[in-house]
Order: C-alpha cells, then structure tokens, then sequence
C-alpha cells in the first residue's frame, strides 16, 4: 500500500464541460495546472464539485487518467469511488488503483438507509478488496446515510483506512472523528474538514487540512490557511479561513456545486456549465456573484 500523509488544502476540482455537456479535458488540465500554480496540496477529481454524482464510469476513468498524467505527481491525487452498492465501489475503486491515484475518497452509499453496521461491513469489504489508502467521506445532507464517530472508530482499526472527510458542518461530529482517529492502532488517521469554514478550527483541534470546494475559486487564499497554520501565523490562517464567507453567503441563490462552477466561469475560466438539470442560477445570485468576487478581487483574494 502507498504510505501517504493526508495534509493540507485539497481540491475537489470541477470537471469542465463542453456545451453538449461533454468532458472538455484541455479545460480540465488547464484547471489542474492553476490549481497546482496556486499552492493547492492535493487534486481530487469527481467529488461533489466535480459532479462525480452524475458522471458514468467511463467518464470518470477519463478524467482520472487525464488528472493524473497532469499532476505528475507533484502532488497526491484523490480519486472519489464510492457508489450506491459495494460492488459498484470495488469497480471504481480498483479502477482507481490501476489509473495510479493515490489515495481513495468513498463517501457513503446513498439514497436507501443503512444502519451503521451495513456501513461498517460496506467499507470492510472495499477495503478488503484494494490495496490503497482510504478516505471515508461523511455528507449525510446529500446522500442520507451518517457516518458516527463510533463506525469511524471501528473502521480505523482497517490498516488502510487511514482517514475521514467530515461535511456534515456539525464541528461537533468533526471533534468525534478526530477522537476516534486517535485509537487507530496500526498507523496515523487523518481527519479532513469537508466545510471550508471549519478548516481552520479543525486544524487547531488536530485535523490535517480540509478538502475545500471554494478552492476552486480562491486556490491561493485556501492553500495559505494551512499554510499559515503550519508557520505558527493562527490569527492570519483564521482571517485568510474568513475571507471566504461572502462568496459562501452566495450558496443560498442554488446549489453549492452550480454557485461555485458559475463563479469560476465568471473569473474567465471555461469550465462550462454543471450538467443538467443542476445548472441553473437565477439572475439575483449572479448579480450577488460578481458583487462579491470583484470586491474579494479587490482585497487580493484569489
């Protein structure tokens, strides 16, 4: 298994689209390289904002591939492979393994209720079937299904499951993970804030970094967060963590994913639309984008 540490500012980065909702991969590299320029410690394709919920398999194949040969390994790649069923996960997941990713992120299976055992015996059985590091993704808003610190508890105790994802926007629930990862036995686990506003008071109470959707957006104010943290700069890490609350102000005019593919489109860049029907955003919240995005411009935000 690769040995790996999970630390810093990592990108769930978007996955740019053609007008016939096509992959446009130039954007996508384009998108890496801007990424990596700009301090990012990590790229994770076809998480939420990468609308990983919504492409098939062999796009994601795609897109992975295309990640990887981009990033060069200058920095880790996260590839997001949970799916509804075990099986379907395995797939994604060895399909990760063999694309050369270098660490897993599964979020938790979704739509139909599972009971926290069914969730247990869902990532014993990926695990199992891999040999790479492992990042469970906990977004119970979105897929229905919570992950308790008491299952990540049990589930750090599996060699390479090596950390978790919190995005549940519960600080408590963030707490409990960080606790957990504590009694893993055979190695460190690492605990990620999945809410970009949290990524600093994780870090302060011992989580490793956060994987931040606002990234795309503001690459290098993110990146300095934990930066600023590992030099000892709190106060200047918790301010750079602040500046970003009027763009997430934004996130009530739609979906989170859309709110922050629309406004990387308003910055120049040609990431397209989210694929449909998730691609709308009324006129009141582009007003409200590009209020704020020119005046965070004009405080050196980017």
């Amino acid at each position: 298994m690769k040995q790996i540490e999970l630390n810093g500012i990592i990108v769930p980065i978007l996955t740019p689209m053609n007008e016939d909702e096509s992959i446009n991969l130039e954007e996508l590299r384009a998108q890496v390289e801007r990424m990596i320029e700009n301090g990012i410690h990590g790229i994770f394709p076809f998480g939420t904002n990468g609308e990983g919920y919504i492409l098939t398999g062999e796009e994601k194949k795609l897109v992975l591939e295309t990640v990887i040969d981009q990033v060069n390994g200058r920095v880790p790649v996260y590839a997001g492979t949970g799916c509804i069923s075990t099986k379907e996960t395995i797939e994604q997941s060895k399909m990760a393994q063999a694309a050369g990713a270098d660490v897993l992120s599964i979020i938790t299976p979704s739509f139909a209720a599972a009971s926290q055992d069914e969730l247990y015996t869902h990532y014993e059985t990926v695990a199992k079937a891999v040999d790479m590091p492992i990042v469970l993704y906990n977004i119970p808003a979105r897929t229905g299904n919570a992950l308790t610190p008491a299952t990540v508890a049990r589930l750090a105790q599996i060699e390479n499951i090596i950390g978790a994802k919190d995005s549940s926007g519960n600080f408590t629930n963030i707490l409990g993970y960080i606790d957990a990862g504590k009694q893993k036995q055979n190695g460190k686990f690492y605990t990620l804030s999945g809410n970009d506003q949290l990524i600093i008071w994780t870090l302060l109470a011992g989580g490793t970094g956060g994987i931040a959707g606002c990234a795309n957006i503001y690459p290098k104010t993110m990146a300095s967060i934990y930066n600023l943290f590992k030099e000892g700069k709190i106060e200047e890490a918790k301010k750079a963590n602040e500046s970003i609350q009027s763009f997430r102000a934004c996130f009530k005019y739609g979906n989170p994913n859309t709110i922050v593919k629309t406004a990387t489109r308003l910055l120049g860049h040609n990431v397209g639309a989210c694929r449909a029907p998730f691609n709308q955003v009324p006129q009141a919240g582009i007003d409200a984008l590009k209020k704020v995005l020119e005046e965070n411009k004009a405080k050196g935000m980017c």
